[in-house]
């Protein structure tokens, strides 16, 4: 297993959009406001970052053109307003939810498919939930803490603003939910293997690779690198990984909805598995962005800068 981590390769993050200034903004503004001033708020600063964060919105643009390739600019302009719009109200509502208790929170949920969890649990081994950056997936860890009582441990790299870290992480504690920040990965892959050794959750985000810690897959028709660990630790410890995704609807509430799970094959080579397993995840991440395409939150290029392609290594 790959034990170093190149943090920075790639710039992940819209700067002006994940600074600690204007998260910390957001998260006392929301938690002083009434949810319709939140939101009103929200809806005109999207407007403005829109049209001002232009590198931004070009970017939201052709990463979008791949999803809707026979979309008209003015629809994939339209389209990128909806992602940024999307993503403050996605972020507002995980800062109301922290202060929820279970019967407040219960009707933003209009489905969870907790069914999954406990098959899964039943098999003894611990389960992955793999998602990607779309839909609300902080909301989704809240969900399971709050409905359904899960321990729930999230991975995650380090935000690039400190005070990002620090908040996200005092939001999740304050839910009981663990958070470990990936360093190098042999110490972060053996406090994960503790985690499903006691049958726990464990979630993870596959759609942005970091440095060597890369799988190819074909996404949207393109070689794309996404994180190698989660099928690796999946083939090794034999739990599955079950695709989750928290899907807002017209009316606000939430779909909690799972793909089907995915078992890492131990009868091929472990490239081959761990390839294959995170192949099955891209399909699924793929068919979800499709056909809710501005819920899929890329605010960079996305294709144009990954990292150069490593090259593959066969083991057997």
């Amino acid at each position: 297993m790959r034990t170093d981590t190149d943090f920075s390769a790639v710039r992940w993050h819209a700067g002006a959009l994940n600074n600690g200034l204007i998260f910390g903004a957001t998260y006392h503004s929301v938690t002083r406001l009434p949810p319709a001033c939140s939101y009103a708020i929200g809806h005109v600063a999207m407007w403005l970052a829109h049209h001002l964060v232009r590198d931004g919105t070009r970017a939201v643009v052709d990463n979008l053109r791949l999803v809707r390739p026979d979309a008209s600019e003015d629809e994939l302009r339209h389209l990128a307003l909806l992602a940024y719009r999307s993503y403050a109200c996605d972020t507002i509502d995980f800062i109301r939810s922290l202060s929820m208790d279970r019967a407040h929170f219960a009707p933003l949920v209009a489905q969870l498919d907790s069914h999954r969890f406990d098959e899964l649990l039943a098999l003894g081994r611990g389960v992955i939930i793999v998602g990607g950056h779309f839909g609300n997936w902080e909301l989704g860890g809240v969900a399971l803490r709050l409905l359904r009582g899960y321990p729930l441990t999230v991975v995650g790299k380090p935000e690039p603003s400190p005070v990002v870290s620090r908040f996200r992480r005092r939001m999740r504690e304050s839910l009981g939910i663990e958070t470990i920040e990936i360093g190098q990965m042999l110490e972060t892959a053996l406090r994960i293997r503790r985690v499903l050794g006691a049958n726990g959750l464990v979630a993870m985000l596959l759609d942005r690779h970091l440095g060597r810690d890369r799988v190819d897959v074909t996404f949207f028709g393109r070689r794309t690198g996404f994180l190698r660990t989660p099928a690796m630790i999946a083939y090794l410890s034999g739990a599955p990984l079950l695709p989750s995704f928290m899907i807002r609807q017209p009316d606000g509430r939430f779909l909690g909805v799972c793909g089907e799970p995915i078992f890492a094959d131990t009868s091929v080579s472990t490239e081959e598995s761990v390839q294959t397993a995170t192949q099955a995840f891209a399909v699924e991440l793929e068919r979800r962005i499709r056909a809710h395409p501005h819920l899929w939150y890329q605010f960079y290029p996305y294709w144009q800068q990954q990292a150069p392609e490593p090259a593959v290594q066969r083991t057997s």
